[in-house]
């Protein structure tokens, strides 16, 4: 996969470029609605012996459009967005940065500039997707704006449950801490990517050494509580139990929470190590315990209740649709 940054005013021509098949959208999560698009542009890329390409924007567009917003926590952030678009075997991924400029565009030059400036034959989109001030364009209006030059196919509602599959939603379900949800919208477990850091090592003192994680991007974070989860370290997946939270038995003023991951059977050293956190399930929230011995007591049952789940876990089924 080729990846192209493109800042607004661009200055391609639309000889530079190969004809494509393009998926347009912002894609956080890059969810199963996500995949049936990008998957759509790749057959009908495959029909017209032609590539397919994809485009997404960064930063997010309500940073730019609202003033109140100056930060996002995301799905997928950027990098984390773009392999999951290498491993579905996409040709060229175009980020398109969102400036106020580019948002300002109007349908029309959008097209003209974004489509047939960047040598696109054929165009697919979500029922929803909008572009251009105000998302004033729609896919309905995509025909009379593209004048002959390009067609384009609209991939209808993706739902699960009768229910429409959106980022709104999974967001949702992440910050409820709902995280056993997820699979069958994303069509695979939620995952954060981060670096074993330097913690408290309290935990090797009561009998549970943690890794302690911090995320390398802006995720969304569950909600606080304890889950059955794994890590990936190099290759190699390892079930484990994780603290999400600020431990009030140790701290009163604490706000800003950790994830401390204690690992089934393992006691490498793995610190400063790139990981992932793969979210399974909340087994309970965070409490504060009246003393050590309670939490060391409670710390062992929630580790049976993780080592139960995954014992029971088919993996090669379990987040299908």
């Amino acid at each position: 996969m080729k990846t192209i940054h493109i800042t607004h005013p661009h200055s391609f021509n639309q000889t530079d470029l190969p004809p494509t098949v393009l998926a347009l959208g912002y894609f956080d999560g890059v969810h199963l609605g996500h995949r049936k698009v990008v998957e759509t542009a790749k057959k009908e890329a495959e029909t017209q012996g032609i590539a397919c390409s994809v485009m997404t924007f960064d930063p997010h567009p309500s940073i730019v459009l609202k003033k109140d917003v100056t930060n996002v926590e995301y799905i997928t952030p950027l990098h984390h967005k773009q392999e999951l678009f290498e491993e579905m075997d996409i040709d060229y991924l175009y980020i398109v940065n969102f400036s106020s400029e580019f948002a300002s565009l109007s349908p029309q030059q959008f097209v003209d500039q974004y489509i047939i400036g960047l040598n696109v034959n054929h165009v697919v989109a979500g029922f929803d997707f909008t572009f251009g001030r105000f998302g004033k364009g729609t896919m309905e209006a995509l025909p009379e704006l593209a004048n002959g030059r390009f067609t384009q196919t609209t991939v209808e509602k993706f739902t699960f449950k009768n229910e429409k599959v959106s980022s709104t939603v999974i967001r949702g379900l992440i910050q409820n801490g709902e995280v056993d949800q997820l699979a069958p919208l994303l069509g695979r477990f939620y995952t954060v990517k981060g670096i074993v850091v330097d913690g408290e090592k309290r935990g090797r003192t009561i009998g549970f050494p943690t890794a302690n994680v911090k995320t390398s991007e802006d995720y969304i974070i569950p909600k606080m509580g304890v889950y059955a989860v794994r890590l990936k370290i190099g290759s190699t997946w390892h079930n484990g139990v994780c603290n999400l939270g600020v431990k009030p038995t140790f701290h009163e003023n604490e706000t800003v929470p950790s994830i401390e991951v204690h690992l089934f059977d393992f006691n490498e050293d793995i610190y400063k190590k790139d990981v992932i956190v793969e979210w399974h399930k909340r087994i309970r929230s965070e409490k504060k315990f009246s003393s050590i011995d309670e939490l060391i007591k409670q710390i062992g049952r929630d580790k049976e209740q993780a080592k139960q789940y995954f014992e029971k876990i088919d993996e090669h089924t379990c987040f299908l649709p």
